[in-house]
């Protein structure tokens, strides 16, 4: 049982925790890993961030969702449906939550929370074992209106797909493989158990998931590399009458990263330097799995890679409905059932 000293993290802890699988997530914070695998630095929020304790806070602040309710095709996406929400098509921060700084090649997690999709996996029937897959493409050159089909699935590690502007940096599973809300769900329970932290400021007594990636190591310094975070979570064809044709439910958060040259809590992470300290908080601690692949890929900007890239798995772990899921996190499998209509769009630079 959670104990809570003192009214302040009290009620904090309180309005963190009243989350459920109807809320979805969206990506909250950005943090340098340095090479022991431990977060360093200051945090870092998204383009237009608004804080969950802002007065009259509410998810839609925050999520963006393609196709968007009210389409009669739950399962089309459209050639206009655009990467980022309207709040976040512009380089933007709202006050009192700046970009994160990084020198390029840095490792970086991004932190999100799993708010019942992963430990309460019974409430939306047809979902992906993995929980969905989740995305983190990276660029130099982003567009004010750049469209989610001109990029998802398009760009790739070699930075050779579509219009070449930018690379895939990550492919997840949503589910890290750690995460977990305070429930009494069975998978929570049992992560509970195996990966207890103290309750916080940040995350209260649930443990967010991550996805951890690297900065491309030839990111020019002194201006913003900009990260589209794409969550795939479609619901499966013919699992339940109102759906015989599946559900596409994409969700994406749009960033910005200040490359810096190398500060003094901003190491440079290069493949065979790492040194993973185990047992370390893991208020502070990245994915073991994630970061020692990040440790063997860091892309370029230009789309070669300095390291050898790991093939991701094309079989799913195991789901979440029938047992706990394990500390070690697999490669995703991709998890998307898309009816697409793609045209090209002439696109302007965000100011």
């Amino acid at each position: 049982m959670l104990f809570i000293r003192g009214t302040g993290l009290g009620g904090l802890l309180l309005a963190l925790g009243l989350s459920t699988a109807n809320a979805h997530s969206w990506v909250e914070q950005l943090t340098v890993i340095a090479p022991n695998g431990t977060f360093v630095g200051a945090t870092g929020y998204p383009r237009g961030n608004v804080q969950r304790t802002a007065s009259g806070f509410s998810d839609t602040d925050m999520t963006y969702l393609i196709p968007p309710n009210g389409r009669a095709n739950q399962s089309e996406i459209l050639p206009t449906d655009k990467m980022c929400k309207d709040s976040q098509q512009l380089y933007q921060q709202t006050e009192g939550n700046p970009r994160l700084q990084a020198s390029a090649g840095a490792a970086i997690a991004l932190r999100f929370q799993e708010n019942g999709h992963v430990t309460l996996p019974g409430t939306q029937p047809g979902k992906p074992p993995n929980r969905g897959t989740v995305y983190v493409y990276g660029t130099t050159e982003p567009k004010a209106d750049e469209k989610l089909l001109d990029v998802h699935r398009v760009w790739n590690r070699d930075g050779t797909g579509g219009d070449r502007r930018g690379v895939l940096l990550s492919e997840q599973n949503f589910d890290d493989g750690r995460c977990y809300q305070i429930n009494s769900g069975n998978i929570s329970e049992h992560r509970q158990a195996e990966f207890p932290h103290v309750a916080d400021q940040t995350m209260g007594a649930d443990l967010w998931c991550q996805q951890d990636i690297a900065l491309p190591a030839n990111a020019p310094s002194g201006k913003p590399y900009t990260l589209y975070w794409v969550w795939d979570w479609p619901t499966a064809p013919g699992v339940t009458d109102t759906l015989p044709n599946g559900k596409q439910e994409i969700y994406t958060t749009c960033i910005d990263v200040d490359v810096v040259d190398n500060a003094a809590t901003h190491t440079h992470v290069k493949a065979g330097t790492a040194d993973y300290v185990e047992d370390q908080p893991l208020d502070r601690a990245s994915i073991p799995s994630q970061f020692a692949e990040i440790m063997g890929f860091h892309p370029a900007v230009g789309g070669e890679s300095s390291q050898p890239v790991p093939s991701p798995s094309s079989t799913a772990p195991a789901s979440a409905s029938s047992q706990p899921a394990c500390a070690t996190s697999e490669p995703a499998s991709k998890t998307t059932f898309l009816t697409i209509y793609k045209t090209v769009y002439p696109s302007s630079t965000p100011v």
